[in-house]
C-alpha cells in the first residue's frame, strides 16, 4: 500500500529546461511547416484556379469553334438540300413532259397501224407495196422507236428522281443530326459555374465505341455534299438529254408524218389519173363535179363492131338472092335439049357468078367470125376496165376517205 502511494519521480531542472526548449523548438517547427503548407496551398489554389479558368475558357472557345463548324456545314448542307429539292421538282416536270409525250405517241401509232390495216383491203393489182405503204411502215417503226426511247428515258428519269430523293434524305438526316448537335453545344456553351442544373455525371469521361474522329465527321458531310453535287449534275445532264430527245423525236415524227401525207396525196393523184384514163377508155362519164367526156375507145369501138357485125350478117343474107338466082338459072339451063346444051358465055358467066358469090359469102363469114371474136374481146376488155375502175374507186375510198380523213385529226404536239 505504501508502494502504491509512492510519489512520482521528480525531474532535474536541466531536464525541465531541456523539455521547455524542445517544446518551443517543436512548436516553431510545426508553425513553420504550417506556414509553408498555407503558402503552398495558396499558390496551388491560385494556380489551379487560373488553370481551371484557362481550361474552361479554352473549352468555351472550342465549343464556339465547333458551333461555327457545325453552322458552316449546316449552311453547306442546307444549300445542297435546297438545290437538290429544286432540281428534283424541275425533273418531275420533265418527267411529266416525257409521260405526256409518250402518251401522245399512241394515237399516231394507232392511226398508222389502222391505215396499214385499211390498205390491206385494196384488191387486185391495187394491193401494191407502194410508197405510201413504205412510208406508213417507216412511220410505225419511227413511232415504235420513239416510244421505246421515251420509255427508257422515263425509266432513267424515275431512277434519277429516286437517287435525288435518296440524296435529299441523307442531307436531311445529316442536317437533323447537326441541328441536334448544335442545340447540345449551344446548351453546353450556355452553362456556367453558377448554372442551377449542373451536376456530377458518372462515367462522363468514358469514350464510347461509336465515337468518330473529326476527320471522319468532316468526311461524312463532305461525302453527302459531293453526292448531292454529283446527283444534281447528273440531273442537269439528264434534263438536257430529255430536252434534246423530245425535240428530236417531235421533229422526226412530224417529218415522217408529212412524208406519209405527201405520199398519200401523190398516190391519190396517181390513182385518180389512172381511173380517169380507164374511164376515158371505157367511155364512162365522170361525176357531176367534173367535166363530161365523150363516148370513145372501148364503148364506141364495141358499138362500131356491133354495127359491123350486123352489116356483115345483112350482107351475107343479101347474097342469098343473087346466089339463088344464079343457081336457079344454071339448073334451068341444064335442061336445054340436045345441042342447045351449049357451054356458052352465059353458062360460063353463070358458073363464074356462083363461084364469085360463094367465095364472097365465105369471105363475109370469115370476117363475121373475126368481128364476133373481136366483139367478145372488146366486151371482156370492157368488163376488165369496169373491174379495174371499181378497184381504183375502192382504193380511192380507202386512201382518200378512210386514211387521209383519219390522218387529218393527227397532230404532233411539242412537250
Amino acid at each position: 500500500m505504501a508502494r502504491l502511494l509512492q510519489a512520482p519521480p521528480k525531474f532535474l531542472p536541466t531536464e525541465w529546461d531541456i523539455a521547455n526548449k524542445m517544446q518551443c523548438a517543436s512548436t516553431e517547427s510545426q508553425k513553420s511547416r504550417s506556414e509553408r503548407t498555407i503558402a503552398e496551398s495558396r499558390r496551388l489554389l491560385d494556380e489551379i484556379e487560373k488553370s481551371t479558368q484557362k481550361t474552361q475558357s479554352d473549352v468555351n472557345k472550342k465549343i464556339e469553334q465547333r458551333q461555327e463548324e457545325i453552322k458552316f456545314w449546316r449552311q453547306e448542307l442546307d444549300n445542297k438540300l435546297e438545290q437538290i429539292v429544286h432540281e428534283t421538282e424541275v425533273l418531275l416536270t420533265f418527267k411529266t413532259r416525257l409521260e405526256k409525250s409518250l402518251e401522245s405517241c399512241k394515237e399516231p401509232l394507232v392511226i398508222a397501224q389502222k391505215c396499214l390495216l385499211n390498205r390491206q383491203r385494196r384488191a387486185g393489182i391495187d394491193l401494191v407495196h407502194d410508197e405510201v405503204e413504205q412510208e406508213l411502215v417507216k412511220e410505225a417503226e419511227v413511232l415504235q422507236g420513239v416510244i421505246a426511247l421515251l420509255g427508257r428515258t422515263l425509266e432513267q428519269t424515275n431512277e434519277q428522281i429516286r437517287l435525288n430523293r435518296s440524296t435529299k434524305y441523307n442531307l436531311e438526316m445529316d442536317l437533323k443530326d447537326k441541328f441536334t448537335a448544335l442545340m447540345i453545344d449551344d446548351y453546353c456553351a450556355s452553362l456556367t459555374n453558377n448554372t442551377p442544373d449542373i451536376r456530377y455525371a458518372d462515367n462522363a469521361v468514358k469514350t464510347e465505341g461509336n465515337f468518330v474522329s473529326p476527320e471522319d465527321w468532316i468526311d461524312f458531310s463532305n461525302i453527302n455534299v459531293e453526292k448531292a453535287d454529283k446527283q444534281r449534275n447528273n440531273s442537269l445532264a439528264l434534263r438536257a438529254l430529255i430536252d434534246s430527245i423530245l425535240s428530236q423525236t417531235v421533229n422526226d415524227m412530224r417529218k415522217q408524218c408529212e412524208m406519209v401525207n405527201v405520199a398519200f396525196r401523190n398516190r391519190v393523184m396517181e390513182v385518180k389519173d389512172a381511173k380517169h384514163k380507164l374511164e376515158t377508155l371505157l367511155a364512162m362519164r365522170q361525176c357531176a363535179a367534173l367535166p363530161s367526156v365523150g363516148f370513145v375507145k372501148v364503148m364506141n369501138e364495141t358499138a362500131s363492131q356491133e354495127k359491123n357485125i350486123a352489116a356483115l350478117r345483112k350482107a351475107i343474107a343479101d347474097k342469098e338472092g343473087p346466089v339463088k338466082v344464079a343457081q336457079t338459072r344454071l339448073e334451068a339451063r341444064n335442061h336445054r335439049p340436045n345441042v342447045e346444051l351449049c357451054y356458052d358465055t352465059v353458062q360460063y358467066r353463070l358458073i363464074s357468078e356462083v363461084q364469085e358469090i360463094t367465095k364472097n359469102i365465105q369471105r363475109l363469114k370469115d370476117t363475121l367470125a373475126q368481128a364476133e371474136t373481136e366483139l367478145k374481146g372488146l366486151r371482156r376488155r370492157q368488163l376488165s376496165l369496169e373491174e379495174e375502175i371499181q378497184l381504183k374507186e375502192n382504193t380511192l375510198y380507202i386512201d382518200e376517205v378512210l386514211c387521209m380523213q383519219m390522218r387529218e385529226s393527227l397532230y404532233i404536239n411539242s412537250f
